[in-house]
């Protein structure tokens, strides 16, 4: 049973981001509905008055409606909504005509005048805003706010044949929906901007599994490179000398033989942990990847004094954990400490943000209980809170001599 709040902290961050952005667009619409309908609803519920509300409310959805088809075609997920575009527009101007009319011509109803005024500006301030929202340069945005206010003068001067009062309904349009695109515009950039630091941490991610990769393949070819030449050689050498019927190709075939078993071992030693599998290293590695990653790592614990197998199979540990925290979850923080005592070493890896396939149903746990298993060591893994994923690893100072080797 999914807890509640499961489905928000199984979120992404810029997911978050895009869900708060996307609810915030809406609240505009509700927004505009309580600042015309809470203060003036007794006036606006009598005679030609009655209309406005709902016409506000139709608005409202569309600008609703509108933001959200914007805010996906800024994602890239829908084509542009140039018909809701315009028919906001269209919307929006049919709105402010019939508001307008009622304040001046209308209803002499205490109230009713102010509150269709009201309703005037406010549709055009949200209509220019919402709009705003749908173009894809800031000149365009701008371009927009000022075609509305400029509208708004054409519509409020042949109505109410009032100069001034046109010159400021044109000016609160303006700044009004300036603010509104400006907010809109910001919210949707810091939106994509998100989205752009997401991805290049999964990109630094990869790099860094790729330069990894690198130095594997690196290290293989300098195993196998010149033992497969000296192989070569030996044995094209004991093909000639056996056909020579000489002795020697005896000698020669017993070396291939051994270069062959040497070269199998340094083979395993390079899988094994690309031969010498360090603690100190891997902490170092683990905190730069970590760090690349953009997720803050603190590694805390002494190295120095622990046997080479303890130390082999407590790295193993730190390579795996990280591999888990930057494949896993959205992790902002990760520690590292190394803790000990006279008869154990405990390491203790802990982040935040972990997702809820964190450590689950891969090979990679078990692939470390048997290799801690190998120095008589277990490994316990779990959520300690809410996301919070815990790996501890003790070992005790006097196991086994060895890893097991073990190949995932």
């Amino acid at each position: 049973m999914r807890r509640p709040g499961g489905w928000w902290r199984q979120k992404s961050t810029p997911a978050k981001v895009e869900t708060y952005t996307r609810w915030s667009f809406h609240f505009f619409a509700v927004a505009e509905c309580l600042s015309v309908g809470l203060p003036f609803v007794g006036a606006l519920w009598t005679g030609f008055g009655l209309w406005l509300p709902a016409m506000m409310l139709g608005h409202s959805a569309l600008c609703a409606v509108t933001a959200s088809r914007a805010l996906d075609w800024k994602r890239g997920r829908r084509p542009q909504p140039v018909g809701l575009l315009w028919g906001l527009a269209a919307a929006t101007g049919v709105v402010a005509v019939v508001a307008l009319w009622t304040a001046v011509h209308g209803s002499a109803h205490e109230g009713v005048p102010d509150a269709a005024a009201t309703v005037f500006g406010v549709a055009l301030i949200f209509g220019a805003g919402i709009t705003a929202l749908g173009v894809r340069e800031r000149q365009q945005a701008f371009a927009v706010v000022s075609g509305y206010s400029l509208g708004t003068g054409a519509v409020a001067f042949p109505i109410s044949q009032n100069g001034y009062a046109s010159l400021v309904a044109m000016s609160a349009v303006m700044i009004g929906g300036a603010f509104l695109a400006f907010t809109s515009v910001f919210s949707v950039w810091l939106l994509n901007s998100f989205y752009e630091l997401d991805e290049a941490r999964e990109t630094r991610t990869r790099l860094a599994v790729a330069e990894e990769r690198l130095r594997f393949g690196r290290d293989l070819h300098d195993v196998m490179g010149r033992n497969l030449a000296v192989i070569a050689l030996k044995s094209e050498l004991a093909v000639q000398l056996a056909r020579r019927g000489r002795p020697d190709a005896v000698d020669q075939m017993i070396e291939v033989q051994r270069i062959a078993r040497e070269s199998q071992r340094e083979v395993r030693a390079v899988v094994r942990g690309y031969r010498e599998a360090d603690l100190g290293v891997e902490l170092a590695g683990a905190q730069g990847v970590l760090k690349a990653a953009g997720i803050t790592c603190e590694v805390s614990g002494e190295v120095d004094g622990l046997p080479a197998e303890v130390q082999s199979a407590l790295g193993w540990v730190v390579r795996e954990s990280t591999t888990n925290v930057l494949r896993h979850g959205d992790a902002g923080r990760c520690s590292v400490t190394l803790g000990r005592t006279e008869e154990h070493v405990v390491l203790t890896v802990e982040n935040d943000g972990a997702g809820a396939t964190a450590g689950g149903g891969g090979s990679g746990l078990a692939g470390l209980r048997e290799r801690l298993r190998g120095v008589d060591g277990r490994l316990e893994a779990g959520f300690v809170g809410a996301g919070v994923f815990r790996v501890v690893a003790e070992v005790p100072l006097t196991g086994k001599a060895a890893v097991r080797e073990v190949t995932s």
